[in-house]
């Protein structure tokens, strides 16, 4: 029998021959998810791109801004800081002010700690202690982050048009009042230490709750959150004095 006749049939339907054409194929099917990785890849880099350049917005700010800000938060009753900061909050202010008073108060704090000692019994040793550091750090960046956002959820909840970067820039700056006092109640007595932290409690906590009621429009509830802000305010200036100036 003639064996060409065999040599010239089809022989792709037969089992065991796979065509060139699909090694191809699956070639350029595993192509596929390593070119969709470089693809989400490239979309992360560029949305963190866009959060950092959102960011650098509310740090956009000169000398004479801040220092107009922290005079202002100096006029407790004004009650008119958001209108100043409307076209520009900044987030500047929240985390020079926070971390300077962490710095005063823990060396401050200690200061004072030996001040007293000495008052008391000059023989006494003294010696730095490393957990004010911690406990400062954690009190002031701790009350100026959540709290500014627990109001500002509470009042999304109830319907108001709450702005966290403003709340956030808002209670920051109500803070600067006690980087002054700090260095005031390195006074070794503590009748008058008292009556600097309450007058420092009460101006801050007028400023926060005045410009906050002032932020805000509503009935008793909205009352009760302006009164919340002025005694958790109150709260931070003894919390301030008890562990720090004892």
């Amino acid at each position: 029998m003639d064996e060409s006749l065999f040599s010239n049939l089809p022989t792709s339907h037969l089992l065991g021959s796979v065509p060139s054409v699909i090694n191809e194929e699956k070639k350029s099917s595993y192509a596929a998810p390593e070119a969709s990785m470089q693809n989400f890849l490239q979309i992360m880099v560029v949305a963190e791109v866009i959060k950092l350049l959102k960011l650098q917005l509310y740090f956009n700010v000169d000398t004479d801004v801040v220092i107009n800000r922290l005079i202002s938060s100096l006029h407790p009753t004004a009650g008119d800081f958001f209108n100043k900061i409307e076209a520009n909050p900044d987030l500047y202010g929240l985390i020079w002010i926070t971390t300077t008073l962490v710095f005063m108060l823990s060396c401050f704090g200690n200061f004072a700690t030996y001040l007293m000692q000495k008052h008391t019994d000059g023989t006494t040793t003294w010696s730095f202690d490393v957990g004010y550091v911690n406990v400062a750090a954690s009190g002031v960046y701790g009350y100026a982050i959540a709290v500014p956002m627990a109001f500002y959820f509470f009042l999304q909840y109830l319907g108001s048009n709450a702005s966290l970067i403003r709340f956030w820039c808002m209670w920051g700056y109500s803070l600067s009042i006690f980087m002054p006092t700090a260095f005031l109640l390195l006074i070794p007595v503590e009748f008058l230490r008292w009556i600097i932290i309450l007058i420092t409690g009460t101006a801050s906590s007028c400023f926060v709750a005045l410009n906050l009621r002032s932020y805000i429009e509503g009935g008793n509830d909205l009352t009760i959150i302006v009164i919340a802000a002025f005694l958790l305010q109150m709260a931070l200036s003894i919390f301030i004095k008890v562990w720090f100036f004892p």
